[in-house]
């Protein structure tokens, strides 16, 4: 996938290049948002999968179901 073409990288290196940046400084900025927006859409992507889950079972109660003997 190239994110070179994508607006936000555009945008954000033209704002960098218009408060006269060395190429470097333009680099790293853009490089630094275009992970940020990466990173929140991993976090949005990750909250949906947990919320997703279903709940755990319930503990059972009682004698029965409660213990495991093992023995090997």
């Amino acid at each position: 996938m190239n994110i070179a073409s994508t607006p936000a990288v555009q945008a954000a290196t033209a704002s960098a290049a218009s408060q006269s940046v060395p190429a470097d400084a333009v680099q790293s900025t853009v490089q630094l948002r275009v992970l940020k927006k990466a990173l929140d859409a991993q976090e949005a992507a990750a909250a949906a999968l947990l919320e997703s889950l279903p709940p755990p079972p319930p503990v059972p109660q009682g004698m029965l179901g409660t213990r495991l003997d093992v023995y090997a």
